[in-house]
């Protein structure tokens, strides 16, 4: 049987104010409530402890307040105890709002379907966080919101790179020096910040060409972000991340927070906080310039800054 944090407290209604900033401190913990000034929440929760932290505020507010550490007396009280945990019902409302989604995908602007995306990652995220046993419920969720990002991504971006399942091989910078490389025209987020990655930190001398049409891709040519690229989406990393690992960058933290930037935009994930704002960026500068080589060379020094800020952030 599980561990359980019971913290017991009887909050003054006048003044309010000690009351409403636990009642906010308590909804971060996603702790269940027994009854009034009773909440419950297992102690192996990513949030344990912050719910000691509301005793002790509570206690130097002059009021009283116990944490008791218990378990269930029996199977039926573990399972009433788990109960007031079950997400079942917010997953099911994710999987309606994603449905409804989907059926607008081809009428919603690009704009639209980026913003609506992200509140949906946004929301997944905050369920799971307080979703301390995880069941099936979570499983299909988080499974429909992938498959949704997949279609909105083929909708916008048609040439959108399959994933391959296969180990990264590691590769010497000197052996890619003064190359031409080669992606599909009118870069997005993973295409741009890659091209960057290579002049910055890969090829001293590159050449770039926009390809309408990746299958017509020049032999001589290396391609990235398409399929049957030389690098591509690879398992779970995106193009960006495939080649920071392809070149043993990835220990360089700007590049790898730079890279879950990256990956979190193209493909979903974890939410950086920095997303919306690149996003806004990058459609901002296509939309200034129609030549793919004037875009990335307006966006080099957004990825240069992006990159320090990130590297120096704490």
């Amino acid at each position: 049987m599980n561990t359980w944090l019971v913290l017991t407290a009887t909050l003054p209604t006048h003044p309010s104010a000690l009351r409403v900033r636990v009642w906010r401190a308590l909804k971060t913990t996603g702790a269940g409530t027994l009854r009034e000034g009773v909440y419950l929440l297992p102690s192996s929760a990513p949030t344990a402890q912050a719910l000691w932290d509301i005793e002790r505020l509570i206690q130097e507010s002059g009021v009283d307040a116990h944490m008791l550490v218990v378990t269930a007396r029996d199977d039926v009280q573990e399972k009433n105890f788990r109960g007031l945990f079950d997400r079942t019902e917010l997953y099911t409302e994710l999987l309606q709002s994603i449905k409804e989604t989907r059926s607008r995908i081809k009428k919603a602007s690009e704009a639209e379907l980026h913003k609506v995306l992200r509140g949906l990652e946004q929301q997944l995220h905050a369920v799971q966080a307080s979703d301390f046993f995880p069941d099936q419920a979570r499983d299909k969720a988080s499974a429909a919101l992938t498959a949704l990002r997949g279609e909105i991504e083929r909708h916008l971006s048609p040439g959108e790179p399959i994933p391959r399942a296969e180990a990264i091989q590691r590769q010497a910078l000197e052996e890619f020096q003064g190359r031409t490389w080669a992606t599909r025209q009118r870069p997005w987020v993973d295409r741009l910040a890659s091209a960057w990655l290579i002049q910055r930190f890969i090829d001293k001398s590159p050449k770039f060409i926009w390809l309408r049409d990746p299958k017509k891709c020049p032999k001589a040519a290396l391609g990235f972000d398409f399929d049957d690229a030389r690098f591509t989406h690879v398992g779970d990393k995106v193009t960006f991340e495939v080649l920071a690992h392809t070149f043993s960058l990835e220990a360089d933290v700007g590049l790898q927070r730079l890279g879950e930037l990256v990956h979190y935009i193209d493909i979903g994930g974890i939410p950086v906080d920095e997303a919306a704002g690149v996003e806004t960026l990058v459609r901002g500068l296509q939309a200034q310039h129609d030549k793919d080589d004037a875009l990335l060379s307006a966006s080099l020094s957004i990825f240069d800054a992006l990159y320090t800020a990130l590297k120096v952030r704490p």
